[in-house]
């Protein structure tokens, strides 16, 4: 992906992981990138450009070309993370593994958090943060909680209220205090990975959102945020520190020399009017 950071009018360009999944349109019956509306409209209504990030072969080596590319990175919701990846046996009901995903979006993270591309974690996205940075999840919430309040079922999105810690970056994007968010999990944190801070818990001490301790921007939230088109909040909060982050690069980037641009071919030897 070629790199136009210095480009002043650009909007930033922000990728968002999905699936490769089996879709039917018309005669066809393929595997193809998936990822719900709701996640890019939240992108692009939000002042960024969305690209899509389906898992790719070599992850490592495919994570280096596409952030070379990318001002900000989503790791979107999902099916449930490998517990083979945290060191624990597989619960009955934890989903099919998706090795493809959990390796692209591993290269991804890192790849992202070498360069300080901001990051922000939605769902699963939280839950992939925690371990690859060496957490720990409960593979089943009504069994270590006893309740089935984060998800309901049947596609519909339960209502939760999280409590969000004052002073934190997570605070400043939508205020410290109770939230009501829209929640689709059965998995959580259990332990949390060194270098992460809890910015949000539920009243049954649930961890609702993670944020990094430091400078870089990695915001991470158990819940569904695009799911509310009232509240972009979160978004707008990655937006702006994606274009922070381009024009940080754009001014680090070395300036060409006029000496050094290709000279200009002339059209009389191209056969075309002058």
């Amino acid at each position: 992906m070629v790199s136009s950071v210095s480009d002043p009018t650009r909007t930033p360009v922000v990728g968002l992981t999905t699936y490769l999944e089996r879709a039917k349109q018309g005669v066809w019956d393929v595997r193809a990138s998936f990822l719900p509306q709701q996640y890019f409209d939240a992108v692009t209504g939000s002042g960024a450009t969305a690209v899509l990030l389906p898992p790719q072969p070599r992850p490592e080596q495919a994570a280096a070309t596409v952030l070379d590319g990318l001002d900000g990175l989503i790791l979107t919701g999902g099916l449930d993370v490998q517990p083979e990846l945290y060191g624990v046996e597989r619960h009955p009901l934890t989903d099919p593994a998706r090795a493809d995903r959990d390796e692209w979006e591993i290269a991804l993270l890192a790849g992202a958090r070498e360069r300080g591309i901001p990051v922000f974690g939605i769902c699963r996205g939280l839950q992939l943060i925690n371990v690859a940075m060496g957490g720990t999840l409960h593979q089943h919430l009504p069994e270590a909680l006893g309740t089935e309040r984060y998800r309901i079922g049947g596609g519909v999105f339960a209502e939760n209220t999280v409590e969000v810690d004052a002073e934190t970056r997570l605070a400043g994007l939508v205020g410290a205090g109770p939230l009501t968010v829209h929640s689709y999990h059965h998995q959580g944190v259990d332990r949390v990975a060194e270098g992460l801070r809890v910015t949000a818990r539920t009243d049954d001490g649930l961890v609702q959102a993670v944020e990094t301790v430091g400078d870089d921007y990695l915001v991470a939230v158990q819940w569904h945020p695009e799911e509310n088109a009232e509240d972009r909040r979160l978004f707008l909060g990655l937006v702006a520190a994606a274009a922070a982050h381009r024009a940080s690069r754009a001014e680090a980037e070395p300036a060409v020399p006029a000496s050094s641009a290709p000279a200009p071919t002339s059209s009389a030897h191209q056969g075309v009017p002058a």
